[in-house]
């Protein structure tokens, strides 16, 4: 089978089980496993931050790093289908006591007026303040659509200036930066703190990292103990995160350049997929996913009239063909 449901499906290269098999490890909670500690700073300078924590789960990550900029009983904004809204089953409410507000946008981007429009300051113990906007770059289910650099910085404007911070959400921000040629610190001054992860589009087994300031991460990695997610002999899986930072950056052009081969079989516009996230639009999503299924090619619905191709490392050109072909007797 073909499979296109995520790009969490990957398998580690035999050169990155190498690296993890012969990674120096420490105790990570004593803060003694050196392979993680040069990831964690490496990250971090990619960024443009100072520090950087490792974490089990981009989940994770994400509670952290929104819980650093907004304090129970206050709010952060992000767009109606963000990640950190729909697909970490309520945790920002459920462990940091913070509420949401969205804004709808089909693509997923800045709409730099409706944020000003929902933007609440502090206005005394009568309502919930701002205080944070969060964006997804890339947007997940926006079709894996990339945020223009100029949009974020104008946001990041707006938010200093009426004293909010901004959280990214960059699970797939290699993807943006690939697909866009924007340096990764360009992205990181956009934010206070990011997560960014190692497992989508890089090809880890496990991991992605919070980035921020050295006293976020300190708190944070309280917070990362306190929530189970303190891990030991933790080198083992650092080794893979800087094995797929050395080799698995720039190959990312070749997902994308899959995935609108995909789009184009599949009938949807190629111009339309900024990266290696394609969202199929049709009356039934389940029986498309059935007949893709029927061809040899593995398929996720995202609602009832929508289905996810996401193409990866273990994708090959031929398989995206073969995929294709599928595609287009179904079309």
């Amino acid at each position: 089978m073909i499979d296109l449901r995520s790009d969490t499906l990957t398998r580690p290269t035999e050169s990155m089980r190498a690296a993890m098999a012969h990674a120096e490890v420490g105790d990570d909670v004593y803060g003694e496993d050196p392979t993680v500690r040069a990831l964690e700073d490496r990250v971090a300078g990619l960024f443009g931050h100072e520090a950087a924590l490792f974490m089990p789960t981009g989940s994770m990550a994400n509670v952290l790093a929104v819980r650093s900029l907004v304090a129970p009983g206050q709010e952060v904004l992000c767009e109606s289908r963000a990640h950190i809204a729909r697909a970490e089953l309520g945790a920002h409410g459920a462990y940091s006591g913070i509420t949401m507000r969205t804004w709808i946008n089909a693509r997923g981007q800045v709409d730099l007026p409706v944020i000003r429009d929902l933007f609440a300051p502090d206005m005394g113990p009568f309502f919930v303040p701002t205080a944070a906007i969060s964006v997804e770059n890339t947007h997940n289910f926006a079709g894996g659509a990339v945020l223009p650099l100029a949009d974020l910085q104008d946001l990041r404007e707006f938010a200093t200036g009426v004293g909010a911070a901004v959280h990214m959400d960059g699970a797939r921000i290699w993807n943006a930066h690939v697909a866009t040629g924007v340096p990764l610190a360009e992205y990181g001054a956009v934010a206070d703190v990011l997560a960014v992860c190692l497992s989508k589009g890089l090809g880890a087994p496990v991991g992605s990292l919070m980035v921020g300031s050295a006293d976020a991460i300190a708190e944070a990695r309280i917070w990362r103990k306190r929530m189970g997610g303190g891990m030991r002999q933790t080198g083992i899986l650092a080794a893979a995160g800087l094995h797929a930072l050395d080799h698995h950056v720039e190959r990312l052009a070749d997902d994308h350049a899959h995935a609108k081969l995909l789009a184009e079989a599949a009938g949807t516009d190629p111009a339309t997929v900024d990266t290696n996230i394609v969202v199929v639009e049709r009356s039934d999503a389940a029986a498309f996913v059935a007949a893709a299924r029927e061809g040899g090619v593995l398929v996720a619905p995202v609602g009832p009239t929508a289905v996810r191709l996401v193409t990866h490392l273990d994708i090959t050109r031929d398989d995206a063909e073969k995929a294709a072909a599928v595609f287009a007797k179904i079309a």
